[in-house]
């Protein structure tokens, strides 16, 4: 299980490797939500996302031997591109598992970085464990879960650490912390480490309406699932269900969750670029709408005191990008 030791060791793997992401503020932002907006923005992290910090979390632990037979993983693009770019650094072999409808940069992304890129077809319900176990077995790779893995989730944990260090460094001890979730891992590692490091932070998880398995089930008592096929605007954040692991984290931890709507998302994304000039892809941006358009569900933990919302990622199509700034 991850803990804050299994965060401090995955930190210390990362020195000189992992970027430290800055703690961004606009008081245009600040205006719109009523109360100071802090955004650590993970869409400067290498490969455009957070997933980095949990890929090179997994590999660094790895023993020679395995990690030397090569890794594998699922991935609809961030986590695809985390553990590739991090086999890529090992100078290890990499297979990654993606739905063919995945955003056609992250697959691209993803092959350029050296791994090998085998494509399922999602809407077809073609199911890629089946995939993953034949192709396991038959090359000896390790597989690297995307969020229901310690080793990920104490690299996604070192963001936590860095909020906790950048929120200090602002005069900021006590505030709101809104996280991007899907599976729960970047939620339970940051939870975890602000738990030690900045225990007057509290995490909300936040997720797009529709995929609000993590909201329901925090406000459930128990794991519940989503219906319907993991695709979406918001593609990066669409899982089924918390992880086994990172649900029990959340629970004891993270506060009710916030669901936002698309065109919440949108807003959001073309905010981060007018007033941070920041790129966040869809599943990105769901802790910047939570932030600013739903201040009432923050609850009276800090009145109108300061939130911190993530920017987990930032690959987001070119055209689609095009199209939401156009609405604005």
């Amino acid at each position: 299980m991850s803990d804050i030791g299994m965060i401090e060791a995955a930190a210390a793997r990362a020195e000189g490797i992992v970027r430290r992401t800055p703690l961004l503020s606009s008081p245009f932002l600040d205006e719109i939500a009523g109360r100071p907006v802090y955004v650590k923005c993970e869409a400067l992290q290498h490969t455009g996302s957070f997933k980095f910090r949990g890929g090179w979390s997994a590999l660094s632990a790895l023993t020679d031997d395995l990690r030397a037979r090569g890794v594998l993983a699922f991935s609809s693009g961030n986590h695809a591109q985390g553990v590739a770019r991090a086999a890529q650094l090992h100078g290890v072999p990499a297979t990654i598992i993606m739905p063919a409808d995945a955003p056609r940069l992250k697959i691209e992304n993803t092959r350029a970085m050296g791994a090998e890129v085998v494509l399922y077809d999602r809407a077809g319900g073609e199911d890629r464990n089946e995939i993953g176990a034949r192709l396991r077995d038959e090359r000896g790779l390790t597989l690297i879960r995307p969020f229901d893995e310690p080793l990920v989730i104490a690299g996604q944990g070192t963001c936590g650490l860095e909020i906790a260090e950048q929120a200090a460094e602002a005069g900021v001890t006590e505030a709101t912390v809104l996280v991007c979730c899907g599976g729960g891992g970047f939620t339970a590692g940051i939870a975890l480490a602000l738990e030690a490091r900045a225990p007057g932070m509290r995490v909300h998880p936040v997720e797009p309406a529709g995929f609000d398995d993590t909201a329901r089930s925090l406000a459930s008592g128990g794991i519940v699932r989503n219906e319907g096929p993991e695709a979406g605007f918001c593609d990066a954040i669409l899982t089924p269900a918390p992880g086994e692991i990172t649900f029990p984290i959340m629970s004891r931890l993270c506060g009710p969750g916030i669901v936002v709507t698309e065109e919440e998302v949108r807003r959001a994304m073309r905010h981060a670029f007018d007033r941070l000039k920041v790129v966040a892809e869809p599943g990105g941006a769901v802790a910047l709408a939570a932030a600013l358009f739903h201040g009432d569900e923050l609850g009276d933990e800090l009145g109108d005191g300061p939130v911190i919302a993530t920017i987990s990622g930032g690959n987001v199509d070119r055209a689609l990008f095009a199209e939401v700034l156009a609405e604005g």
